[in-house]
C-alpha cells in the first residue's frame, strides 16, 4: 500500500469486511453525515440528499439514507442542505518553497481543503541527496492526511551546467521507488536530455516505469516542434510548465496531463483553461497545481481551494474545476481507489462547503476525523524533529568581502556591452536582455536609474569561497542594499542581489552565520531576516510566524523601491538553468536556449 502507513490508515483488504458489514447495517459505522448535497466527480453530478456512512479512515456507504449505519457509538453530523466535496488534492508542488517543513505545511494547507499532496523534494536533495529524500518521505508518513512523495529525477538539474550539493542518478532513484511512500518520478527536467536519449535521464525513467510509477515531466520551453515530440516519447506523463493556450492542447493530445499552475507568483491557469473552454478539450486531462507557494500566500490566500476558486473564475463549471483538484489527479497517480472521490472504500477526505462556486469551506475531514472547521485548524498534527545532518549546510569557505563581488572590465575607463537577466513578472522564465554600463578604475557599475542591478551566485556546498557575478533587471530597486537567499532553485547556493557590493558581502557573510535562509540589508544594517536552518531551505516554525517574518521581508524591499509581485519568488528561481532564458549558476552566465555557458561581456 502507498501512503497512510505511518499514520494508522489500514490498508483497504483489512478494512473490506467493515465496509462491506457497515454498507449493510450489520456494523454501526464511526461517522454518518446526513443530508448532504454529494459533488460525484465521477458522474458530474450533485446529488442533494444524500448520507455518506464512514468506518475505518473510509467511504463504507454513499446514498439517499444511511440510518441503517447508525450505532450506539457513531458520531453523526448534519450537513444541512451543503455541499459535500472530495478533499483537494496538489498534482505537484514543493513542499520547501513555503519555507516550511512538511509538517508545518501541512497544518497551513489542511484548512484550506487540501487533503492529499504530490511533493517532489528535489530541493532538498539538491542539498543532502537521497539522505534529504529520505528525511522528506519519512516525515509525509506521520502525516494525518496524504503526502506522497516522488523521488526527484534531476540533481542536479542540468549536468555540466550547475554542480549541486549532491548527485542522483538510476541506481539511487531505483532504490528509492521500493520506499512505501514513493509514487513516482518528479518532474524531468533536463528534456534536452531525454530528447538526446542521456543515459541518466533513460536509467531515471526506465526504473520509474518498470516499478509501475508515475514520470512526472517538466518541458520549459515553447517549442513544441521535433525536440517537444521527442521528449514526450521518451515518457514523461504530465507538464505543469505551459503558460499559454497552445501548450495545454499540444500536451493534452499527445497523450500527457496538462497541470494547470497558479502559485505565488506563477498564474498560468487563465491561459491555459482556455483550451476547455474555448478550444473544447475533455478537461478530464487537465489537473489543478499550485507548484511553488510561500508561507504568506498559504496564510492570507489558501492553497489548492484558491487555485478551484480561481479556475472556476476563468469560466470553468464548479464540478469540473473540482475534477480538475480531485479525481483526476487520483487517477493520474493510479490512486483513484484510495482518493480523489466520495465513493465506497476511498479514503474519508472530504470537505462540507457551504458555498460551491465560492467554494467556502466549512469543515475539513481528513479519513473520517475533524481536521479544521471554519479556516481553524482543529486535528492534532504532532511536531517532527529533523536530524542535526540536515543543519549547518552552508559552508562559504571564506569571510567575503566587497572585492569578491565586483566585475572587472576588459577596459579601465569607458563603457562597456552587458548580457543582463531580465525578470518577468508573475512568470518563471526570463528575458536575456543587454545593456551599456560605465566602467570606472576598470570596475563596471551598476545603472541603478535604468533598473541594472548586479547578481552574485556563492558557491555554499562545499567551502570553495567562489563567487559568480553578473546583472540583472527587474526588481527596480532604487535604494542601497543587497538581498541574499539559499533558497536558489535548483542547486541552492546563495543568489546575492544588490545595488551596492558592500551590502552584498554582508548579506551573504549573515546567512553564512546563521546557518541559511534569507536576508535584505541596507546600508550595512539587517532590515529583514528569515532563517531557513534545515538545508538552508525551511524553517522549523510555524506558518503563521514565517509568514510573518516574510512579509518583513516584503516589505523590506518595496522599501528598497521594489515593486514586483512575490519577488523573493522571482529571486529564488534566478538560478533555475533548465528554464529559459538567461540564468546564474556556479559555472558562470547560462543561455537556457542553448544550454551553454555564455560571458557576462557581449
Amino acid at each position: 500500500m502507498i501512503g497512510g502507513t505511518g499514520s494508522g490508515l489500514k490498508p483497504w483488504q483489512n478494512s473490506a469486511r467493515d465496509l462491506v458489514n457497515v454498507a449493510m447495517g450489520r456494523k454501526a459505522a464511526n461517522l454518518v453525515v446526513r443530508n448532504g448535497r454529494w459533488v460525484n466527480v465521477h458522474s458530474g453530478e450533485v446529488i442533494a440528499g444524500t448520507d455518506l456512512a464512514i468506518v475505518d479512515g473510509r467511504f463504507a456507504y454513499c446514498g439517499p439514507d444511511a440510518g441503517h449505519c447508525i450505532g450506539e457509538g457513531t458520531e453523526v453530523v448534519d450537513a444541512d442542505g451543503r455541499y459535500l466535496v472530495p478533499g483537494l488534492c496538489d498534482g505537484h508542488m514543493h513542499v520547501e518553497s513555503g519555507m516550511l517543513t512538511v509538517t508545518e505545511f501541512v497544518r497551513a494547507v489542511v484548512p484550506h481543503g487540501t487533503t492529499s499532496m504530490f511533493v517532489d523534494p528535489h530541493e532538498i536533495a539538491n542539498v543532502l541527496g537521497l539522505d534529504g529524500v529520505r528525511m522528506m518521505h519519512d516525515e509525509a508518513l506521520e502525516m494525518p492526511v496524504n503526502v506522497f512523495v516522488q523521488m526527484p529525477s534531476c540533481v542536479p538539474s542540468a549536468p555540466g551546467l550547475e554542480h549541486a550539493g549532491a548527485s542522483l542518478g538510476p541506481q539511487e532513484i531505483a532504490e528509492a521507488m521500493a520506499w512505501p511512500n514513493i509514487i513516482g518520478l518528479g518532474e524531468v527536467m533536463n528534456f534536452p536530455g531525454v530528447a538526446a536519449n542521456d543515459q541518466t535521464m533513460v536509467g531515471a525513467i526506465a526504473a520509474t516505469v518498470g516499478a509501475g510509477k508515475t514520470v512526472g515531466g517538466h518541458y520549459a520551453s515553447p517549442d513544441l516542434g521535433i525536440a517537444f515530440h521527442g521528449y514526450v516519447a521518451g515518457g514523461p506523463e504530465d507538464d505543469h510548465e505551459g503558460t499559454r493556450a497552445e501548450d495545454a492542447v499540444a500536451r493534452v493530445r499527445q497523450g500527457m496531463k496538462a497541470m494547470l499552475r497558479l502559485g505565488s507568483a506563477w498564474y498560468d491557469v487563465a491561459e491555459q483553461i482556455k483550451a476547455v473552454t474555448e478550444h473544447g478539450l475533455d478537461p478530464r486531462n487537465f489537473i489543478l497545481c499550485t507548484d511553488d507557494c510561500h508561507s504568506g500566500t498559504l496564510v492570507r490566500d489558501g492553497h489548492m481551494d484558491r487555485v478551484v476558486r480561481h479556475a472556476i473564475q476563468q469560466g470553468l463549471n464548479p464540478v469540473t474545476a473540482i475534477q480538475m483538484a480531485t479525481i483526476n489527479t487520483a487517477e493520474h497517480f493510479g490512486l483513484e481507489r484510495e482518493l480523489g472521490s466520495i465513493t465506497p472504500g476511498r479514503r474519508a477526505d472530504f470537505l462540507i462547503v457551504s458555498n460551491l462556486a465560492e467554494l467556502r469551506i466549512d469543515e475539513v475531514r481528513a479519513r473520517g476525523v475533524k481536521m479544521a472547521e471554519r479556516g481553524r485548524l482543529t486535528g492534532e498534527i504532532s511536531a517532527y524533529e529533523y536530524p542535526q545532518a540536515a543543519k549547518g549546510t552552508v559552508r562559504l569557505g571564506k569571510e567575503l568581502s566587497a572585492d569578491d563581488f565586483r566585475i572587472e572590465a576588459p577596459v579601465n575607463e569607458g563603457r562597456v556591452d552587458v548580457r543582463v537577466i531580465g525578470v518577468i513578472e508573475n512568470q518563471a522564465p526570463t528575458r536575456a536582455m543587454q545593456a551599456t554600463l560605465d566602467v570606472k578604475g576598470g570596475v563596471v557599475q551598476m545603472d541603478r536609474p535604468n533598473d541594472v542591478c548586479q547578481i552574485a551566485l556563492v558557491e555554499r556546498h562545499r567551502g570553495t569561497g567562489a563567487v559568480t557575478n553578473a546583472f540583472v533587471s527587474g526588481f527596480g530597486y532604487t535604494g542601497d542594499c543587497a538581498m541574499a537567499s539559499t533558497v536558489a532553485h535548483d542547486s541552492h547556493h546563495m543568489i546575492v542581489v544588490g545595488t551596492n557590493h558592500e551590502d552584498m558581502a554582508k548579506a551573504a557573510n549573515m546567512l553564512g552565520e546563521v546557518g541559511g535562509g534569507v536576508v535584505m540589508v541596507s546600508n550595512g544594517e539587517v532590515l529583514a531576516l528569515v532563517e531557513l536552518p534545515i538545508a538552508g531551505l525551511m524553517s522549523d516554525e510555524r506558518a503563521e510566524i514565517v509568514a510573518q517574518k516574510a512579509d518583513r521581508l516584503g516589505e523590506a524591499m518595496r522599501q528598497m523601491g521594489c515593486t514586483l509581485n512575490n519577488a523573493y519568488m522571482q529571486h529564488s528561481l534566478l538560478a533555475l538553468v533548465v528554464i529559459p532564458e538567461l540564468r546564474i549558476s556556479d559555472v558562470g552566465l547560462v543561455d537556457v536556449t542553448t544550454f551553454e555557458k555564455v560571458d557576462v561581456f557581449v
